[in-house]
């Protein structure tokens, strides 16, 4: 599994232009990734339209930083920035390096990390401090408890106290166990199904828990 570095990180350069999205590459670049390992793809096809606009509806441009993890083939940035977001505000996380090396190509203005989630460290990647919100597209269905745990440990560690982590599943119900969620106090909450997605597909928010008031 690679190791999240400096030597990972596409540096931050002027605002640019995005390359146009090519079609039959992305969707042959989707496959390969999906042939060599379907467990950490999660998914026959690339998330559609309906379901990038769900996932990013609760964020806002110029706002501060956002951390997408599982980019793949770059569906939900195209959308955030067809809101407009600054590519350099956006930080990708792709582990696949073939997607990696598309998501440079196509997002030149924006930082991409090739390493897993779970293996994000602020200390080898100072831009990971300060993100407003994050965007998960990991197939978190797929992964074990002990990674939900370190995936939630490096967001929320990356994340400002008021951020929120936006994740689809293809379940009825959120992909991380409360059991998980309580012992991070953090809570979920159902924003949307969006049935037009193939397959369909329920966005939630998962955000920091309110503290109690001192004497409650």
């Amino acid at each position: 599994m690679p190791s999240s570095s400096a030597e990972n990180t596409v540096p931050k350069s002027q605002h640019s232009s995005v390359a146009p999205p090519d079609g039959w590459k992305e969707k042959l670049l989707f496959a390969q990734a999906f042939l060599r390992n379907p467990l950490d793809v999660g998914a026959i096809m690339p998330s559609g339209l309906a379901l990038a606009r769900a996932i990013t509806a609760g964020l806002v441009p110029g706002a501060g930083k956002v951390l997408e993890l599982g980019t793949g083939t770059g569906v939900f940035t195209q959308q955030m920035l067809a809101m407009g977001f600054d590519p350099t505000d956006l930080i990708l996380v792709e582990q696949n390096p073939g997607l990696a090396t598309n998501l440079r190509k196509r997002f030149p203005g924006s930082t991409v990390l090739q390493t897993s989630a779970q293996a994000l460290d602020v200390h080898h990647n100072p831009m990971l401090s300060d993100v407003t919100a994050t965007v998960c597209g990991l197939p978190l269905r797929n992964m074990r408890d002990h990674e939900h745990r370190q995936l939630l440990e490096a967001t929320f560690k990356a994340m400002r106290p008021d951020g929120n982590l936006y994740l689809f599943t293809y379940g009825l119900k959120c992909p991380i166990a409360r059991s998980t969620l309580d012992a991070h106090h953090l809570g979920s909450a159902l924003k949307k199904v969006v049935i037009k997605n193939v397959p369909p597909a329920a966005v939630y928010c998962i955000s920091r828990r309110a503290e109690p008031e001192p004497g409650n």
